[in-house]
């Protein structure tokens, strides 16, 4: 097409008019390569139609849901924040059903007919119906249904939020001898359906509040990409972040809390400690995921795995066996950044996807409200007794005189539903990008840990910390921090962390033969434990 442009100024150059030595020069320029303009503009097109026709190409999957919406006529199984709500923090019927209707069209004007209780708008819904260009479509991939409302799974996730509540302020390095998460662990231990980790079928302190993958046992609670400098360009930024004051707890009156689920302004800011610090508490790890921005963590991630060199690459990489390259646009810093931030948004549309059109889980502040109207006599819940009976829920009202769940944030849940965790999906696909790159086997070199009042890093001397693990680490952090805020349940964070896995394979799939190189594929391993190479 090029070319074709220039057919003007060949005529006008052979006539002998407007000649110049550019004009000349630009004729004279022949593009080299294996193949012709024209050839080029195929294979291109053959590229993109075999991504595309691979993904199409996929079994269409099953979107099954727990039932709740259905079974509960007043709608307490699902997320209603923001809409009007009688006084026992039940929706209106009228404004759900708008809801339901304007997703259900999907049309922009549907959506600006819903009733808002206040002040606060929803957040986003019509992310649902993006496309992507590249990876599966949001409406491609699936997970397992929410646990239902009055089971022993969602009650024993209920209790572990309560407890994360409770110890907020209790530094991970006190875990073994403080009373509250000695508490924690032997409450959570008797719950016939607690699906976090456990050690011969019990809840310990060295297990309390950790994920279930490969790593998340091994060594500190936080991970090294939390605390470690990062290397930025030019300068090094020292993970010192602002934090709140201890005991900066809200919505645990009920007429607060009520005005929260109606979208009203909060009553109360929160109250910020004036000393930056290490993460080194619940609260400080659920005050970073208040203020990051979607790919904050694996960016982090990424430029300090960069740090370390070429013996911290994945062996998959064709450049380590280069004797004349290096990468560059291809396979090495410009790349794996790219890759780590485009997968949140896309990982984010899936996860916006399975919370607006097929799950619509309520948020645990929300059935704080219903325990606190069951256990005052308010209400009637099918609400499970092993929650009812725990001693997180007694703990709770004897430290702040209501059943309700305390919260980190003067606003509470943000205004979209539950299930998954929309920060569990993007950083379960940005930390899948950095295995595909990054040698999971390689140690971590002088690993830290941070003292108890977050002022200090000390050394870290115990079982060795591999890049695999901690990347596992860090999305687990940044999962159940959420859920330490007070906002999302555990399945939230563990099965959006299996969401944003998919959507990044589901990426990389999508550039496997837009390569050049000698190439193996991708090499990485799953959230599961099992290795996979693309």
């Amino acid at each position: 097409m090029i070319n074709d442009m220039l057919l003007p100024y060949k005529k006008m150059v052979s006539q002998g008019e407007a000649a110049n030595t550019n004009l000349i020069l630009e004729e004279s320029c022949e593009e080299i390569g294996p193949a012709s303009a024209r050839k080029r503009r195929q294979e291109a097109y053959r590229v993109r139609q075999e991504a595309a026709l691979f993904q199409k190409n996929l079994p269409l999957p099953d979107h099954p849901c727990n039932g709740d919406e259905d079974y509960y006529p007043n709608k307490i199984g699902n997320y209603s924040k923001g809409l009007p709500h009688n006084q026992l923090g039940e929706v209106d019927l009228n404004a759900y059903n708008a809801l339901i209707r304007a997703l259900s069209t999907g049309d922009p004007e549907d959506f600006e007919s819903i009733p808002l209780g206040g002040v606060t708008k929803l957040t986003n819904p019509q992310a649902a119906y993006a496309f992507e260009m590249a990876g599966p479509d949001c409406n491609h991939l699936s997970m397992i249904a929410a646990p239902a409302f009055s089971s022993a799974w969602n009650a024993s996730e209920m209790a572990e939020v309560y407890w994360q509540a409770l110890t907020r302020d209790v530094a991970f390095t006190d875990y073994d001898t403080d009373p509250l998460t000695l508490a924690a662990a032997s409450d959570l231990s008797g719950f016939s359906d607690f699906r976090g980790p456990k050690v011969n079928g019990v809840v310990t302190t060295g297990t309390l509040f950790r994920g279930n993958t490969p790593g998340d046992l091994v060594g500190p609670y936080i991970s090294q990409f939390l605390w470690k400098d990062i290397p930025f360009g030019a300068t090094t930024i020292v993970q010192r972040y602002r934090t709140t004051v201890a005991g900066d707890d809200h919505l645990t009156s009920y007429q607060e809390w009520l005005n929260i689920q109606n979208g009203l302004a909060p009553a109360a800011p929160n109250q910020f400690d004036s000393t930056p610090r290490y993460i080194r508490n619940g609260r400080d790890m659920g005050e970073w995921v208040h203020r990051d921005f979607s790919c904050q963590g694996t960016l982090t991630a990424c430029l300090i795995l960069l740090g370390f060199g070429p013996a911290a690459v994945n062996t998959t990489n064709p450049y380590l066996r280069s004797v004349t390259q290096v990468g560059f646009a291809t396979f090495s810093a410009p790349h794996i950044l790219d890759f780590a931030a485009r997968a949140a948004r896309a990982a984010l549309e899936t996860a916006w996807f399975q919370k607006w059109l097929v799950h619509r889980r309520l948020r645990p502040e929300a059935f704080g409200g219903c325990v606190h109207n069951l256990l005052t006599g308010t209400a009637d819940y099918p609400i499970n007794p092993e929650l009812l009976n725990s001693q997180a829920v007694s703990a709770v009202f004897e430290k702040f005189g209501t059943y309700l769940l305390p919260q980190a944030y003067a606003e509470g849940s943000p205004t979209h539903p539950a299930y998954p965790a929309g920060h569990a999906t993007y950083t379960g696909a940005g930390v899948t990008m950095l295995k595909a790159f990054f040698k999971e086997s390689f140690v971590i070199p002088n690993p830290v840990v941070a003292s108890a009042d977050g002022l200090s890093l000390l050394p870290y001397s115990g079982p060795p910390l591999t890049v695999g693990g901690e990347l596992n680490k860090l999305a687990a952090n940044v999962a159940l921090g959420r859920d330490t805020a007070g906002i999302h349940w555990r399945s939230d964070g563990s099965e959006g962390l299996k969401l944003g896995e998919a959507v990044a394979i589901g990426i990389l799939q999508d550039y496997r033969n837009t390569y050049n190189e000698h190439f193996s594929g991708f090499s990485l391993t799953k959230f599961d434990g099992t290795t996979i190479i693309i």
